[in-house]
């Protein structure tokens, strides 16, 4: 292996000194050129895209960051929060799904509630949830939804238990 590693070598150095002098300047600028090429490539074309795209991904994660903590915080809230009479908490729920309209129906079973949604759009059932969860301390046990052109049909199970 060596002896042919040797070989190619003197065959390449015979090469280059049959060469002319502009001719050897046209491949030693050529081999620059390439390594040049190959070095930013390589090494500074990936850090510098890095620098470029860092604020913008920082500032994306340090967004997702505050809104964490503001969910965080909000939990931390609800869980500090005294409990909800049933009557209270059936109550709140009512209101809740009267303040839909014709879009959500209510069906009370003991400590689960039943809301039956048809075509509610992406903001009210982010209101409606949020108020349900606020008000009445009920979380969703189970969601099935489906989203059509007039927006969420389906029904949410909630527990009106303790959060």
């Amino acid at each position: 292996m060596a002896a042919q590693l040797r070989h190619a070598r003197a065959q390449a150095l015979g090469q280059w000194q049959s060469l002319g002098e502009r001719e050897r300047l046209a491949v030693a600028s050529i081999g620059v050129l390439l390594g040049l090429t190959l070095a930013w490539a390589l090494l500074l074309g990936p850090a510098l895209r890095t620098l470029k795209t860092a604020p913008a991904e920082l500032e994306s994660l340090e967004l997702q960051l505050q809104q964490m903590q503001a969910q965080a915080q909000e939990a931390r809230t609800l869980r500090a929060a005294p409990t909800v009479p049933p009557a209270q908490a059936q109550a709140a729920l009512k209101a809740s799904v009267d303040h839909l309209g014709a879009v959500a129906r209510l069906t009370l079973t003991g400590d689960r509630a039943v809301v039956a949604l048809n075509g509610i759009s992406t903001p009210a059932l982010q209101g409606f949830l949020g108020e349900v969860r606020s008000a009445a301390r009920a979380r969703p046990i189970e969601a099935q939804l489906t989203r059509g052109p007039n927006g969420y049909s389906g029904s949410i199970v909630l527990s009106l238990g303790e959060v």
